[in-house]
């Protein structure tokens, strides 16, 4: 039960430190990997912000190695909460928001209608100054009630 809870606290502490990574790494000094996500200057289906999610997976991979080896302890199941984490950010931001995969395109959920209104909201800088909206789970209230009034 304690790992389980584990898992979900660190699948939970990953909303802001994805917030300050966008941030502060992201919009800092790896801009570089990040920009072709903004200007779109990329060809083809990759861009080098795709780097991301190797950068990300190997924290994971170290931490299932290293629990894994010493009978399955927290270092697993905080590797886990990371991945379950990147699972969920894989399905809504690149397959929802992005529609890498062409579904969920008239979703009528104010939830995602609010997150896909936030995240275009940080797509309309397309400098690594001056963004907004950096989370990704977390949607500010002014997005979510734009489409929760109108459901009413």
């Amino acid at each position: 039960m304690i790992y389980l809870l584990l898992t979900l606290f660190i699948f939970v502490i990953m909303e802001p430190l994805t917030w300050l990574i966008h941030k502060y790494v992201m919009h800092g000094f790896l801009w570089v990997l990040h920009k072709d996500h903004h200007d779109h200057s990329t060809e083809g289906e990759l861009e080098k912000n795709d780097y991301f999610f190797i950068i990300f997976a190997i924290p994971a991979i170290a931490l299932f190695y290293f629990g894994s080896i010493n009978n399955y302890n927290y270092l697993f199941y905080i590797g886990l909460g990371i991945t379950c984490y990147g699972i969920a950010y894989f399905f809504v931001h690149d397959i929802f928001i992005h529609q890498r995969i062409k579904i969920f395109r008239n979703t009528k959920n104010p939830y995602f209608l609010a997150i896909r209104r936030a995240h275009k909201q940080h797509h309309k800088y397309i400098t690594k100054e001056d963004g907004e909206c950096f989370g990704f789970l977390y949607v500010p209230l002014k997005y979510f009630k734009m489409y929760y009034s109108k459901k009413s």
